[in-house]
């Protein structure tokens, strides 16, 4: 098969070894696959493969199955689907165990799939599943013009929990209202903490989902209301930072740090279980969507990477596969 290999500071689509496949997994005949943040940090050497873990970028994809192994159960050869990935989604072809893996949503298109996986389990896991957002409660989704943060925005609309955002311009922020936040305020422009105070008359949330980090860490604690959670999803603003513990304890807070790519087996696989019945059906009704900003060929994945990092993006950017 042909895959993304790296060489350097180059990303070249070459020859690389088929993979294997074991008894629990499915082969997958890769139509799209999607960048993600992390792709850009193990690219640069700051995001170690997990172990077992293919070296090839790419953690999620969409594509028809090509052959099941002898365990496996609930799909067969043909089926259009979707799976999560803890690598090896730059590729014509991946095998990846069968319950990170579904069935293409009615009517989507092999890119729209590609652009499920990793965002929405990314969003439903760490909102509804680490944080127990319950009905009512208010958010607030840091970076929410990215692929997680435009699932997130959808999904906490159709759930019934008002959020707010904070995304890079004006023009970034009126895109996540037309997808349901109620309010949001551009990074640099205003402190979000006193933004998030005037939208809950000083209440604060009750949860926030975070791609940056430290230099978020202290307004986002003054940001939550009492007993309110922070779900630490990424280090964009750096990895170290002070705490007002004090601030902590007097609020009941709880920080939570999160990953999806490490998560054993079992955990993706009741991930994936429940976005298949929370999500999948939103999905199908036309509900939500996935948000694509560009849809560009594998061979020109150093474009895509750019246009990643340029911080440019409105949702996903997808790479087609032929």
């Amino acid at each position: 098969m042909k895959a993304i290999s790296q060489e350097g500071d180059d990303l070249l689509w070459k020859e690389n070894p088929d993979p294997d496949l074991k008894k629990d997994e499915v082969l997958i005949s890769i139509k799209a696959s999607a960048i993600n943040r992390a792709d850009l940090l193990q690219r640069s050497g700051n995001y170690p493969v997990p172990p077992g873990a293919s070296p090839i970028l790419g953690l999620e994809c969409s594509g028809i199955v090509e052959e099941v192994g002898g365990q496996v159960e609930n799909l067969i050869k043909g089926d259009e689907v979707c799976a999560l990935l803890a690598g090896g989604g730059y590729a014509e072809k991946v095998s990846v165990p069968s319950g990170q893996v579904l069935k293409v949503p009615k009517g989507f298109s092999f890119e729209q799939a590609a652009a499920l996986p990793e965002v929405f389990a990314t969003a439903y896991f760490n909102l509804y599943m680490e944080a127990n957002l319950s009905e009512g409660e208010k958010t607030l989704i840091h970076a929410g013009a990215s692929g997680v943060g435009t699932a997130a925005i959808q999904i906490c609309k159709a759930k019934g929990n008002p959020c707010f955002v904070t995304a890079g311009t004006k023009e970034k922020i009126s895109r996540c209202m037309e997808l349901g936040a109620e309010g949001g305020t551009v990074r640099n422009e205003e402190n979000f903490a006193d933004a998030v105070a005037k939208w809950t008359d000083n209440n604060g949330v009750q949860v926030i989902l975070d791609p940056v980090g430290a230099n978020y860490l202290e307004d986002n604690m003054k940001s939550l209301t009492l007993e309110g959670r922070l779900v630490m999803i990424g280090l964009m603003g750096g990895a170290k930072t002070s705490i007002n513990l004090g601030l902590l304890m007097m609020k009941r807070l709880r920080i939570i740090g999160s990953t999806l790519r490490a998560q054993p087996i079992p955990k993706k696989t009741e991930i994936m279980n429940n976005l298949n019945e929370n999500i999948w059906p939103l999905l199908e009704s036309g509900d939500i969507k996935p948000i694509i900003d560009t849809v560009i060929p594998i061979e020109e994945v150093d474009k895509a990477h750019e246009l990643m990092e340029s911080n440019q993006t409105f949702g996903k950017v997808i790479l087609k596969v032929n």
